[in-house]
């Protein structure tokens, strides 16, 4: 498994091997013991979520759960393409209000790592673009919130996007009380 230190240093990016011929490819995209070895320990992961964007420019994000209920979030695309943004949501972080932008695709087989505390979104580069994500926390919908999508000055590489109500109408990064505290668990 590579391992990859990001712009923001508890986001990473983990690419594991491919062993493929003329029939496909074969990966092991989460292993515990191989992470472990590495040095890598993330938590216990207890939901796998599956979704897919029909149209080029779909933003979804950026999201997040609000603590205790907070979701670190381990991201790979199945098909497709997409740009993959994490954004440091902790008060007090020294690295509070930026992000970072990793491409995702099928072809790639990158993987991001969203620990809790950081804001979550991605835009689809290809038609019927699947993203797939394995989450640390159960989802609570009390606990669901999201923050505008523009508002960090993030190039999403589109300039109409396909967004739902949520997003269209969450509120921006300036005017949102973040729940998270550095050092502070979540």
């Amino acid at each position: 498994m590579k391992i990859e230190t990001t712009t923001l240093p508890d986001v990473l990016v983990l690419t594991p091997p491919r062993f493929g011929d003329e029939r496909g490819f074969f990966s092991e995209s989460w292993n515990r013991r191989t992470l472990s070895q590495a040095g890598l320990d993330l938590p216990d992961f207890v939901q796998d979520n599956h979704s897919l964007s029909a149209h080029v420019g779909t933003i979804r994000g950026l999201h997040y759960q609000a603590p205790p209920f907070a979701q670190g979030k381990l991201v790979r695309c199945g098909r497709g393409s997409l740009l993959d943004v994490a954004v440091d949501a902790r008060l007090g972080s020294p690295f509070y209000g930026q992000w970072v932008a990793v491409a995702l695709s099928d072809r790639n087989g990158r993987q991001l790592w969203v620990p809790p505390g950081f804001l979550h979104g991605f835009v689809s580069l290809e038609p019927d673009t699947e993203i797939i994500y394995k989450c640390t926390a159960h989802y609570n919908r009390e606990s669901d919130g999201a923050v505008r999508w523009d508002s960090l000055g993030i190039d999403w590489g589109v300039t109409d996007p396909i967004l739902s109500p949520k997003d269209r109408d969450a509120p921006p990064f300036a005017e949102w009380d973040s729940p998270f505290v550095y050092g502070g668990g979540a």
